[in-house]
This record gives structure tokens, C-alpha cells and sequence, in this order.
């Protein structure tokens, strides 16, 4: 017997170290199943588990369970990631508190304090995963700085170079001063703000008079290389030839020409400043203009600048705006709004910086990425999201992959004195490089100096479906053969280019194929607000506390209820309380059966009738569910299994087939409703895994290491669709007589007298004893001819009659029944207009004009039958 209340913290621990001692969720190649195989996106090891998580890694549970039970081969590898600046930033922060300067230490002493850091804290979000239920393989989990997987990317970088795909060069980069690297596109994050436009006067050599530009960054005057005009402004035209002088530094830069200045936008006159804006690099290039950078690595200005030498640039900023005004070269001030570009793992704003940096090349290795999206080889859900996809990847940009950091993977390029560089995969393989292939036979390890950046997170995980396997190093291994391509992965639509292009462009790249056939994009879950869920924000609940209160099962129904692919969720606490309501429904229901006194008594054939039905439903569900799947509908499949079981069988079946209080109930009946509950819990089991493990064990006498996870997905079996309409129509007359018992405040202990006129006597004499049960009915009557004085409604095409004489108010009847013909005949015209509707009975699905025919057809009988108890009624 299970206990009285479903308590969740009673059974979940128990049952998931149940499942792990028995190796449930452990994998391994097996030539006679069908793989299955995820890779979850590896969390950073700084990370703890928020509500995305919680959703990405439910999604993806629920898949690889159900896989799992299909007896397919699942396997879904678990991991994490080194998360360079985020952890780096973290250890730094770790080392401030004991009185440490990174400075300070030599970058093996960094790296080992990094990974002291890592090994305490870079586990705690794996590990909460499995409060949530993540029936990953455990002895799989990979770590993106671990030596197999370090290595790969050390082999990828020194391919790709070899390949003349990777280079080195100044390019304007995004820089983050705060973490003092660079950055590429992806991991810059655009905000919207109240910025202000300062109007600046330049004078102009040799003359009297000035003239005015309008900039948001006036600390970046002392950079300038030129004011540009355009040729065709007629305004200028006394400009052309001229220098002007920078305010308060007072040197001299040439106005230039040069149609990229929009004449309508702002003064027409533009400030060119080369080293800080990627726009006016490229114009400095064209005007072979000189490159000043006033800016040092943290956002500092330098010597370059002369004035405010050593002030941050916003303290800069707010100086020499005092300093313009009152000097007389400051115009006006205007209110504007802007997009500041921020980095996203510092929030640092972003400076456009000329930096000698590593790229790789994407036009080329790009294409098959592009094209195998665009064909659906590869599969994005929803598919809106191609759009998107294809936008990016058609003008991608190339890829700047080194970071100057310490925690990462260390560029494999190794310098001479004379700055030769050497890539290879180790120094000693550069060293032989250089004394076989340059010839440089003289020289020894010592000569080399190896690159101090590391290589850009996302260059270590753009290889994780391969990496996982050790399919880099070890490309014919028994794994990346049997598992890859993965089958689905399920991510955030944020990093469909950071992590999914990339994967995808490294897929092909390696293995001259796909990496995974299905892209499922989740929604942000955001409030209620629909604020984005954040800790600062501080309207993110802890995923943990959520578990605590309502249970894993609970909290994993609840997030899926409403989060249809690439659809945001709107989070609210009421949510998981259904879900766990949905538990606490399951539990009891179980708990109604199991007390049920079962013998050998004959099987009623009200209850064979009841079951037939059921299994039906089942059965629909089931195709139902699998279509849903197919489709990647996660939440509609949900919510077909809730109905099914909150409605149909709770509500429905169990109250058909219950017996009378403290009777018993037939073997036959109790062990088919016992097989069906097995069934509904092996339905259930992907969404809500422990609630369905606890009944299925006590169900039945089960082995010492069985287990539900293993246990068969039910297979759909006949629908029997004429009883289900059947049991439609008696589920609605049923509602009817229940309706009107409530209406004209009946006791349930009444029976009522029920008529039915129809032309199909046979559908309701089977299901008789149902409807005198569950409505509470005298001896059912069949009439050809309408009661008089009877209250009256119509299901389909029949009548029935509950004779209530003397215990009406035949006016309120009347007004109810005149009130409900209005109705319907609205309703019949809007019908017949859309069913004279060429176009749409052309276009329209068959079964759709069908159905609106149906509609027509039940709304004539409604009418006329209305008309004729309006008529009745007022004799």
C-alpha cells in the first residue's frame, strides 16, 4: 500500500540513487538497438541552476526518457564548460579576498588556483540537475579543459591553420576593458539607453569662424584624425582644403571629403577618430589617415591622449565637458536614446579597439552550415527561426578566436626572437618544425615562446558533439561511430550562432557531416511582467526551493505546460501548483484503486463497455502523443497525457467502473484497470519519472533492478472511433442532466425521469446502465414524439426529456428556450454563409467542410427542436 499523501521528498532521493546504483542511465554501443544519443549544452562551470535550466534540461529529459523505454540505445552525455572570461573573472575575485594579485603569480600558479577553484565549485549545478531528475550518463560527463578534450582543440586550431584558414592580424575588435580582452560579435550584447549628443566647435585655421560636429564620446576628441564633410554639401563648400583645430588640445587636423557623411543627419560634419569606431577605421584607411589610440587595455587614457592622462574614459568624458563649456566650444547638449554595446560576460561597455589578434576565416567553412539548414537536413524548431539563421550566416563576419586571458586553451603558436611564428601541437613538435622545415637546426626549446592568449570558450565548445566521444583525436572510435550524429539537441535561440552554427560548421568540417538532425529552440522563461527571469532583477525563484516546495515532478509538469517551442514562458508560481496538483491526482487515484476489494464475481457489461471505451482513448492518445513528438509539440504531448488521465480516466472511467461504497468490484475490471493504470504511468514516466517509478514498483512484484526507465513506451493498439462518438454523445447527455439537476437545485439523490427520441435506440440501450449511473436516472424510456411539459435538449440529432411537471417555472423556461433558439439560429446562418463559401470549401481540408457540415446539420436539429418546446411550452 503507498502512504495516504503524495510526499515527493520521501521518494525522489530514494529513487534516483536507486536508478544510478543499477546503471539505468549508463550507455554503451550495442550493433542491436537503434541509437539514441543527446549532448546537453554544457553549463559553465561559475554556473547554478536557473529556471532556463531547468527547462532546457527537462526537455530533454523527457526525450531521452522516452527514448530509453522505445529501446532505443539513449545516451545523453552530460558536461561542462570552462567558461574562460566568467571563471577567470571568478578566480580573480577568489585571490583579491586572500590578499592575492593575478599580477602577481606566474600563469601555472593562476591555472592551479583555477582549477582548485573549479574542482569546489564547478560541479554544484550537475549535481543540482539531478534534484531535477536528469537521467544523464553519469560516467560520461566531460569537461571542456580536460586533457582529451584540451587536446582536440589544440589539434582543431593547428588543422584549421594548415588549412589557411586561421590568420593573424590587427583588426578593429571588440574589447571589454573590465576583462581586458577581446571579444568576438556574439558576446557583444546590444542595450537600449538615455545617452546624450554633445555639439563641439572646431575652429578653422587661418580664418574666423568654426565649425560644429556632434558627438556622443567627447573624451575621444584627442584621437581625431579628421573632420569629414561631404563633397556635395554646399554649406562646407568654403571648408574644402582647410584644417581646423581640436579644442582644447589644439592640434591641427584636415577636413576631408567624402560621400559616406549623410548631409541631413546631425551637423554634416562628422569627427573621424580611426582607433576608436570600426566606421571611421575603415575611413581612415581609405584617407590614409593616422591611428591614434588614447585608450590602454583597461579603459585608461594614455600618454597618446595628453590631456586627462590616467582618468577612466567616463571620468574623461565628464571633465572635458566642463572644460568645452567653459572654454566656449561646447554648443548644446541633446537627450537622445542609444544602444550601448556591452559585453556579456562583464556588462563592461564594449571600446572598438585596433588589436593583434588570431581569426578564422568563416565564408568558406561556413557554407555547409547554411546550406544544410536551409534544406532541412538539419532541422530547426520552430522553424521560424531560419530566418534568422540564414541571416547571420550569409553575412558572417570572421571569427576573432583568442582571448587575453590565462584560463582556456593556449594558442598552439610558438614565436621566434625574430617574431616567425610556428604553429603546432606541442613546442617540441614547433621546435622540430622549425629545425626541419626552416632549416634552424641551432635551436632549442628555449627559443620558443609560446602565445600567452588562450582560445575563445566557444572554439572548445563548437567541437562538444564530437569532442564527447573523443572523435577529434580518435575519429574511428567505437563511440563516434555509434552515436553521432547525435539525434536532438535542445538549446536557447540566444546561442543559435554562438554554439549551434559553430557545432554545425565543425560538424562538417570534421566529420563531413551533420552533428545533430534536430535543433529544439526553447523560450525564455521570463514573469509574469515578461521581464526576463534574472537575479538581479530579483524575480527568479530558486529552481531548488520550487523542487523543495512542489516537488521535481511537479516543477517539471509545471514549466511545460505552457512552453510550445521557441515560445517565451511566462512564469508563474500557479504553474508548478498544477503540476504538482497534477501529482497529488495521480497519487490518489492509485490509491482509489489499490483499495478496492476485487472476487470473482461476474464482470458487469456496463464495465467491459467502460473499458473498451478507455482503451480507445488510450490508444488515440498515444498516436496522438507520438505525432506531438514527431513534431517536437513537448507541451502539447503534455497536455494530451494530463487530459487523458485527469479527465478521462480519473474523471470518466474511474467513476463508471467504481463499485458502490464498501462493495467489491470484479477481477476482470480491476486487473484491466490495473494494466491501464501500468500503462498511464509508462505514458506519464518521461515527464514526471519519480511519482510514475513509485506506482509502477508498487503496481506489481517487481525484480530487484527493474525499473520503469526500462520498462516499454505503450505502442498504439485499435481506436475503436464509433464508440468513442458513442461515449461523446453519453458524456454530453450526461453533462446535460447534470446541468439541469443543478439549475433547479435538485438533490443527486433524485432520479430523474429520462425520455430520448431518436432514430438510433441502439447507441444509448448499451450504455443505459452508464448514464442511469453516473447522472442518476430512473428506467430510461424511448419516445416518438416530443413530452409535453418536459424540460427538453438536444444532443446531435436526438431528444431527450426530463419530466419535472409541477417543479418548473414554465416562464423562465420559456425565456431560456427562446434566448437559446436566437442563438442557435445565428449560429446556422454564419454556418450556411461559410459553407457558400467557394474558396473556402475548395481550399479547406475535406474533413473540416465535413466537420462545419456536421455543425450545420446538429444546429437544424437544435432549432427545431427548440421551436418545438417553445411551442409546448406556451400552450
Amino acid at each position: 500500500m503507498i502512504s495516504k499523501t503524495y510526499a515527493p521528498q520521501d521518494i525522489e532521493a530514494k529513487w534516483y540513487q536507486y536508478w544510478l546504483e543499477n546503471k539505468f542511465f549508463a550507455s554503451k554501443p550495442n550493433p542491436d538497438k537503434e541509437p539514441y544519443s543527446i549532448v546537453i549544452p554544457p553549463p559553465n562551470v561559475t554556473g547554478v541552476l536557473h529556471m532556463g535550466h531547468m527547462l532546457n534540461n527537462t526537455i530533454q529529459d523527457v526525450l531521452i526518457r522516452k527514448a530509453r523505454m522505445e529501446g532505443k540505445e539513449a545516451c545523453w552525455v552530460p558536461g561542462t564548460d570552462h567558461a574562460s572570461i566568467a571563471t577567470e573573472a571568478k578566480v580573480v575575485a577568489m585571490l583579491k579576498e586572500r590578499g592575492i594579485e593575478k599580477k602577481d603569480l606566474t600563469r601555472d600558479e593562476f591555472l592551479a588556483y583555477a582549477m582548485e577553484w573549479k574542482d569546489k565549485y564547478g560541479g554544484i549545478i550537475l549535481e543540482q540537475l539531478k534534484k531535477l531528475g536528469a537521467s544523464c550518463d553519469w560516467d560520461r560527463t566531460r569537461f571542456t579543459m580536460e586533457p582529451s578534450l584540451y587536446q582536440a582543440v589544440i589539434d582543431t586550431f593547428v588543422r584549421l591553420y594548415e588549412k589557411g584558414k586561421i590568420y593573424r592580424g590587427v583588426r578593429m575588435v571588440n574589447w571589454d576593458p573590465q576583462g581586458k580582452t577581446a571579444l568576438s560579435d556574439e558576446e557583444v550584447i546590444d542595450k537600449d539607453i538615455q545617452a546624450k549628443l554633445y555639439y563641439i566647435t572646431y575652429n578653422v585655421v587661418g580664418e574666423e569662424g568654426s565649425l560644429t560636429i556632434a558627438t556622443s564620446r567627447p573624451e575621444t576628441i584627442m584621437a581625431d584624425s579628421a573632420v569629414c564633410i561631404n563633397p556635395n554639401d554646399e554649406r562646407y563648400t568654403h571648408l574644402h582644403g582647410k584644417t581646423v583645430k581640436i579644442p582644447l588640445l589644439g592640434r591641427e587636423i584636415p577636413v576631408i571629403l567624402d560621400e559616406y557623411v549623410t548631409m541631413d543627419f546631425g551637423t554634416g560634419c562628422l569627427k573621424v577618430t580611426p582607433a576608436h569606431d570600426l566606421n571611421d577605421y575603415e575611413l581612415g584607411l581609405k584617407h590614409k589617415l593616422p591611428v591614434i589610440d588614447i585608450l590602454d587595455d583597461a579603459g585608461f587614457l594614455n600618454e597618446k591622449a595628453v590631456l586627462y592622462v590616467g582618468q577612466d574614459r567616463f571620468a574623461a568624458r565628464r571633465n572635458i565637458v566642463k572644460d568645452l563649456e567653459a572654454a566656449g566650444h561646447l554648443v548644446k547638449v541633446e537627450e537622445y536614446k542609444s544602444i550601448v554595446k556591452t559585453s556579456e560576460r562583464t556588462g563592461a561597455v564594449i571600446e572598438p579597439k585596433l588589436s593583434l589578434q588570431w581569426f578564422l576565416e568563416m565564408k568558406e567553412v561556413s557554407q555547409p552550415a547554411l546550406e544544410n539548414v536551409m534544406n532541412d537536413n538539419i532541422k530547426l524548431y520552430p522553424p521560424k527561426f531560419k530566418n534568422m539563421y540564414s541571416s547571420w550566416m550569409e553575412n558572417v563576419r570572421d571569427w576573432c578566436i583568442s582571448r587575453q586571458l590565462w584560463w582556456g586553451q593556449q594558442i598552439p603558436a610558438y614565436y621566434l626572437q625574430d617574431g616567425t611564428v610556428i604553429v603546432a601541437k606541442s613546442k617540441r613538435e614547433a621546435l622540430r618544425k622549425a629545425q626541419h622545415e626552416l632549416q634552424l637546426f641551432a635551436l632549442t626549446e628555449e627559443d620558443l615562446t609560446q602565445d600567452p592568449d588562450v582560445l575563445d570558450t566557444w572554439f572548445s565548445s563548437w567541437l562538444w558533439p564530437i569532442s564527447v566521444f573523443d572523435g577529434i583525436e580518435n575519429p574511428d572510435n567505437e563511440d563516434i561511430k555509434y552515436y553521432y550524429p547525435t539525434n536532438d539537441l535542445v538549446t536557447a535561440p540566444e546561442i543559435l550562432f554562438f554554439w549551434v552554427a559553430r557545432m554545425i560548421i565543425a560538424g562538417y568540417e570534421w566529420r563531413g557531416e551533420l552533428p545533430f538532425r534536430n535543433v529544439y529552440l526553447t523560450g525564455i522563461v521570463r514573469d509574469k511582467l515578461g521581464r526576463k527571469m534574472s537575479k538581479s532583477l530579483g524575480n527568479s525563484p530558486d529552481p531548488l526551493d520550487l523542487i523543495a516546495q512542489y516537488g521535481a515532478d511537479g516543477v517539471r509538469t509545471g514549466m511545460l505546460f505552457s512552453s510550445p517551442a521557441g515560445n517565451d514562458l511566462m512564469f508563474d508560481e500557479k504553474l508548478v501548483e498544477q503540476g504538482r496538483n497534477f501529482c497529488n491526482k495521480v497519487w490518489n487515484a492509485y490509491r482509489l484503486v489499490e483499495g478496492w476489494n476485487a472476487t470473482d464475481i461476474s464482470q458487469p457489461q456496463e464495465n467491459l463497455l467502460s473499458i473498451q471505451w478507455f482503451e480507445s482513448r488510450l490508444n488515440q492518445t498515444i498516436i496522438d502523443v507520438q505525432e506531438h513528438f514527431v513534431k517536437f509539440r513537448i507541451s502539447d504531448a503534455l497536455l494530451s497525457i494530463y487530459n487523458l488521465i485527469w479527465d478521462d480516466f480519473c474523471g470518466k472511467y474511474l467513476e463508471m467502473i467504481k463499485p458502490a461504497y464498501e462493495q467489491p468490484i470484479d477481477k476482470a475490471t480491476f486487473e484491466a484497470t490495473i494494466s491501464i493504470f501500468e500503462k498511464l504511468m509508462c505514458l506519464a514516466h518521461p515527464y514526471m519519472p519519480f511519482i510514475t517509478e513509485e506506482i509502477w514498483q508498487a503496481i506489481s512484484q517487481r525484480g530487484a533492478n527493474e525499473s520503469i526507465c526500462r520498462a516499454a513506451y505503450p505502442l498504439a493498439g485499435e481506436v475503436n472511433a464509433t464508440l468513442l462518438a458513442d461515449f461523446d454523445a453519453m458524456f454530453t447527455v450526461v453533462t446535460k442532466i447534470r446541468e439541469t439537476r443543478n439549475a433547479k437545485q435538485l438533490s443527486p439523490k433524485i432520479a430523474l425521469p429520462l425520455s430520448i427520441k431518436t432514430d438510433d435506440k441502439a447507441r444509448y440501450q448499451t450504455l443505459e446502465g452508464i448514464i442511469q449511473k453516473l447522472a442518476n436516472t430512473e428506467t430510461i424510456e424511448y419516445v416518438n414524439d416530443k413530452v409535453d411539459g418536459a424540460i427538453s435538449f438536444v444532443v446531435k440529432a436526438d431528444e431527450f426529456f426530463i419530466n419535472l411537471a409541477g417543479e418548473i417555472d414554465v416562464e423562465a423556461e420559456l425565456a431560456n428556450a427562446k434566448k437559446e433558439l436566437e442563438y442557435n439560429l445565428g449560429f446556422k446562418k454564419s454556418t450556411e454563409a461559410k459553407l457558400a463559401n467557394e474558396r473556402f470549401v475548395a481550399n479547406a481540408k475535406p474533413e473540416l467542410v465535413e466537420r462545419e457540415r456536421q455543425k450545420l446539420a446538429d444546429a437544424e436539429s437544435k432549432i427545431k427542436a427548440l421551436e418545438e418546446m417553445i411551442a409546448s411550452l406556451s400552450k
